[in-house]
């Protein structure tokens, strides 16, 4: 399973770069909040330890969404006044704080759901608003390589880690944003803050297949054989996710002003 993980981050780190190459920071969030990562390995979990153990997983991956939005949080509103080594300084902070909160509380799958789905309105109702277009820029060869890289390693780092702590840490531990740091970090040095900020809003969006493909699992799992629960669960997260991106589309939004009507103003 470790093998599978530490070559999923660096594919996911690709996949997510090129979406932001085509097409913007919003589209490249949106896949990186989908479970790319987190929807292996509860697989192999359910092949490996069981249908139950995979659903308690997937209701553990669940909740720490919470953990995950407060990374996003705590960087996005950070990178704008400082650079990028106190905004991941302060994510990670935020992201331990919430993780020891979720550790020490009871859960449930309907708790892990109310979590969930608070975090990602939460994430959407208060991460910074844009403030100009964000600065869209070709992430070079050598950048890209170095960001596959960073996530292999951190990927092993925390791999090593859950491995010597109790359950529910080894469960908050398996979502822990890989992806976040990567992107956050790589992201600000190459296109600016602003990008940064474009990226989180468009992976709270994300969220809600993520939350959607976990329930399916904790329902479905102790009925269904393993492969009926795994695709169900990715045909309804495909669909929240196009469900949410019309909805999103059909919302009007406030544009940004242009740097003229900003000194009109």
């Amino acid at each position: 399973m470790l093998a599978i993980k530490i070559a999923a981050v660096p594919l996911a780190l690709f996949i997510v770069s090129m979406a932001g190459r085509i097409w913007d920071a919003r589209a490249a969030g949106r896949l990186a909040g989908l479970p790319v990562i987190a929807g292996p390995i509860l697989l192999l979990l359910a092949i490996s330890e069981g249908s139950a153990f995979a659903a308690k997983a997937a209701q553990l991956s669940m909740s720490a969404i919470l953990a995950s939005e407060g990374f996003n949080f705590a960087y996005a509103w950070t990178c704008r006044r400082t650079g990028w080594r106190l905004s991941l300084t302060l994510g990670l902070f935020t992201w331990l704080l919430t993780a020891t909160f979720l550790a020490a509380m009871p859960s449930s799958a309907t708790s892990s759901a109310a979590i969930a789905v608070t975090a990602a309105f939460f994430g959407q109702a208060f991460l910074p608003k844009l403030r100009t277009p964000p600065y869209q820029a070709t992430a070079s060869s050598g950048d890209l390589l170095l960001r596959m890289l960073s996530g292999a390693v951190l990927t092993l780092i925390v791999t090593d880690v859950a491995g010597c702590v109790g359950p529910k840490w080894s469960g908050l531990l398996t979502v822990f944003p890989v992806l976040g740091c990567v992107l956050a970090v790589s992201c600000q040095r190459a296109h600016g803050s602003e990008y940064v900020i474009a990226l989180f809003r468009g992976m709270a969006l994300g969220r809600f297949s993520f939350i959607a493909f976990c329930l399916i699992l904790i329902l479905v799992l102790p009925l269904q054989s393993i492969p009926v629960a795994f695709l169900g669960a990715a045909f309804v997260a495909i669909a929240v996710q196009t469900f949410v991106l019309r909805i999103t589309r059909l919302t009007p939004s406030r544009a940004i002003p242009s740097n003229d009507e900003q000194a009109r103003a």
